[in-house]
Order: C-alpha cells, then structure tokens, then sequence
C-alpha cells in the first residue's frame, strides 16, 4: 500500500510540475490577441503577393503570435522581429551553401540554429521565430541569398508595420521603450523604493533572457508590493489613522510665532493654509535651515535667533513671515485615500508628514510616519 501511495504522489508530482499556469488575461485580451494575429498575417500576405514576393513563410505565423500576444516584449520590437529573422535568413543560407555532402542530414540546419541564435544574441535581436527560419533555410536547401530578402525580410517588415496600426489602436504601447533614460534608471521612480539601476543588477545575477520589459517589471514590483501593504492595511483610509489635531500657520504668520509652534507642540511640519483652510505649502525644519543658508555657516542657535527675530520698521533684509521661506509645492491626501496607496511616498521619497483635506480641498489632518508606523503595527 505504501509503494502504492508513494508512486500515486510520484504521478500527481510529475502532473503538477507539467500543468501549465493559467493565462492571467480576459476574455476581451484574448479576442485582441486572436484578431490581431488574423490581421497580421493578412497584410503581410497580401502585400507580399502584391509585390511579386512569396505569400508568408512559416516562421511569420510564429512571430505574430508574439508580436499581437506579448508587444511589450523585447523580443517582439521591430529590431528583434525584422532584424532577427532576417539574420536567421542569412544564417541558415551561407550555412546551406557551406554544407558537405558527407555532413549527416541534420548537421547543417542544426548549425545554421546554432549560427542565428549567436548573430542574434550579438545584434541584440534576439527573436525565437528566427530559429525556424534558419531551419527553414537548412531543411529545404535553400542557397538563393535572396531568399533573406524576398520573403523573410519583406514579410517581417510588413507584419511589424500591420502590428505598430493594430497594437496602438488597441491600446498597446508599440514599439515598446526598452531602455530608459540613465537618470531615470539611476534614481528611480516617485513612489518606488528601488530604481531600474537596482533591478538591472538583480538580474545580471538572475543571468536568463528575461521575457519582459524592465519597466513593465518594475510596474509589476511596485503594484505587488501596493497589494501587500493592501492585504495588510484592509480598508483603511487616510481618515482612519490621521492625526486630527493638526497645528497648522498662514502666510503671514511671523517666523517666531511659527518657530514657537513647531517648538511647543513638538512637531517636524507645519502645514501653511490660507484664510479658508486651503492647504498652500509647508513649512518645516529644513526650511529654516534653507531661510538662511545654515548649512553655510557656523554659529546655528545664533544665526536662528537671528532668523525669527522681527526686523524692526517696515524694511528687512531678510525673511520675516512663513510665506517667504515655505515649501509651497506639497504633496496632499484626500481624506479618503487608502492608506495602502501612500505606503511607497513614505518609505521611498523622503516625506515625513502629508497634510489631509476634504473634498472641498480644506486641511482636515496630517498624516504622518508615525502615525503610519502604528497602523502597519496594529494590523500586523
């Protein structure tokens, strides 16, 4: 009975591991993916035949299904497609011409593959379909160089020319964008706690052809780690966890009354609102410091007695009241926010404190990291 067992939860093991995963796509993508590749190879078809070229080979059926299934993907931008095949082409050919006839029946187009996936890997156009027709090539003893031309190129080019109409008028970016700008790399994106820089190295370390654009992964990152802290925060919103009692100034409030504030209360941010509670700025620590360039010059405590001292009369050489040394771009939440949603601002960005309004944009609370802290805590 045990080897019995034991060798029904070997083929249940074996099943499990051959059983393919779901398509994570609707309905209505599915029915976009079909229609496009119909739509493909009828115009590269017809314009073929209408140029005097071969109607499709093969290896076209293969590359519309990537190019309408997976459009983001590096492997189905124009280089990859056009410039891939068209290599392959060249590849299976000059390996046909060179082949013996003592070489066994297969060493040929094997190594015209083995050729194109090489050229392809070196041109960073690296296109499965490809493959197939070098094989092409090899198996039917193709020599003709035009060959490469009429139909591999012609045919690839007019499929990418009916997939840039077809995908963009279906909503899909192509050609998608594969490399991102250094800067962008390198510092990463609002409300994200890593840059593209920090994945490239992960998978310079993953080492595989990833199937993927490193935007769209990074997308995913961030929207998966935004579930998590979902999963974790429920429903709660901004209103939930804000601080009520919020301490707030106005433009003209004297900087030692603001000072006062931020000393007595013991807070790091002061929102700045308007006679009717718009929120117009903040002010915080930084922003006394920046008042008179501290970081400048010795002498903190005195240059900032200095600072928040009222100018006696009616000129001043430097700033007197909370407008003139605000941050006056900030970012707000709406008091209904998830709080799910603010987690990556907090922990990526270098933001402290958000202020919260209603809908009629009136400051109704600040939200804090401390604040946040605790509700992660307390669900935890």
């Amino acid at each position: 009975m045990r080897e019995q067992t034991g060798d029904k939860t070997g083929w249940r093991a074996v099943v499990a591991l051959l059983r393919p995963a779901p398509l994570a796509i609707d309905g209505r993508e599915r029915w976009r993916v079909i229609a496009g590749v119909g739509f493909g190879l009828f115009v590269a078809g017809l314009v073929s035949r209408s140029v005097g070229a071969p109607w499709l080979v093969a290896p076209m059926g293969a590359s519309a299904v990537i190019l309408f299934g997976l459009p983001s993907s590096p492997l189905a931008q124009p280089w990859a497609v056009v410039g891939g095949n068209t290599v392959s082409a060249l590849a299976g050919v000059a390996v046909a011409h060179l082949a013996a006839a003592s070489w066994p029946p297969v060493a040929g187009p094997a190594l015209g593959t083995a050729l194109a996936v090489g050229l392809m890997i070196v041109l960073r156009c690296l296109h499965p379909p490809g493959g197939a027709v070098a094989l092409l090539a090899g198996l039917g003893g193709v020599v003709d160089w035009r060959f490469a031309l009429f139909p591999v190129f012609t045919n690839s080019t007019l499929l990418v020319a009916a997939a840039v109409a077809y995908n963009r008028g279906t909503g899909k970016a192509y050609p998608h964008r594969q490399v991102e700008a250094r800067a962008r790399r390198d510092e990463g994106r609002e409300g994200s706690r890593f840059s593209d820089a920090d994945i490239d190295r992960v998978l310079a370390r993953y080492n595989q052809v990833l199937d993927l654009p490193r935007d769209e992964l990074h997308a995913l990152l961030d929207a998966a780690e935004s579930e998590a802290y979902r999963r974790r925060l429920g429903e709660l919103s901004c209103a939930d966890v804000m601080s009520h009692a919020v301490v707030s100034v106005e433009f003209g409030t004297p900087l030692q009354d603001a000072w006062s504030l931020l000393r007595d209360h013991r807070v790091k941010a002061l929102p700045v609102v308007d006679r009717w509670r718009h929120v117009v700025g903040v002010l915080t620590l930084a922003d006394f410091m920046r008042g008179d360039d501290f970081d400048l010059h010795p002498g903190l405590a005195a240059r900032l007695r200095r600072l928040i001292r009222p100018t006696p009369g009616v000129a001043s050489t430097k700033a007197e009241v909370v407008g003139q040394i605000m941050t006056r771009r900030v970012q707000v939440a709406s008091a209904e926010r998830s709080l799910a949603e603010l987690v990556p601002l907090f922990s990526s960005t270098g933001h402290h404190h958000i202020p919260v309004v209603d809908g009629q944009r009136k400051l109704v609370g600040i939200l804090t990291q401390t604040d946040l802290v605790r509700a992660l805590v307390q669900r935890g």
